[in-house]
């Protein structure tokens, strides 16, 4: 249960928005510690009995973090890695193509324009050049 309250002062800020708590069916979480989290709103969701695709979307996602990115680089403290994560999940939900969703990323980036003549090709830079992200320009 203590640990349960020190996760939501450290979370206090960010977690504002957060409405589920969902988790497994370890022995460790008790009910007082699922007791904590409706006083700030947040409904705690267990994961189904026996099912290990449950958890596939989170462990495919930390799975692309750690091989694109956390990997390849030197984190040197939580600031650190609170700053390289944010920049990923930017570039993993605005950029970079995902292939359920046809090459397109999660929060749509716009078809561009067929191009005519030579089209001219920006690159962006992110997390010191760790990523590269390209764009058409007219």
């Amino acid at each position: 249960m203590q640990q349960a309250r020190n996760l939501l002062i450290d979370l206090q800020e960010s977690a504002g928005g957060a409405r589920f708590l969902i988790r497994d069916r370890d022995a460790k979480f008790t009910a007082l510690f699922d007791a904590v989290f409706p006083s700030i709103g947040v409904k705690a969701i267990m994961t189904p009995v026996r099912a290990p695709r449950a958890n596939a979307i989170a462990e495919r996602w930390i799975g692309s973090v750690r091989r694109e990115c956390l990997d390849r680089m030197l984190i040197t403290g939580e600031r650190h890695l609170r700053h390289v994560l944010a920049e990923y999940a930017d570039h993993y939900n605005r950029h970079r193509p995902h292939r359920a969703l046809n090459q397109t990323s999660p929060n749509g980036r716009p078809d561009p324009t067929p191009p005519t003549g030579h089209p001219r090709l920006v690159r962006r830079d992110r997390l010191g050049g760790l990523i590269h992200e390209y764009a058409q320009v007219a």
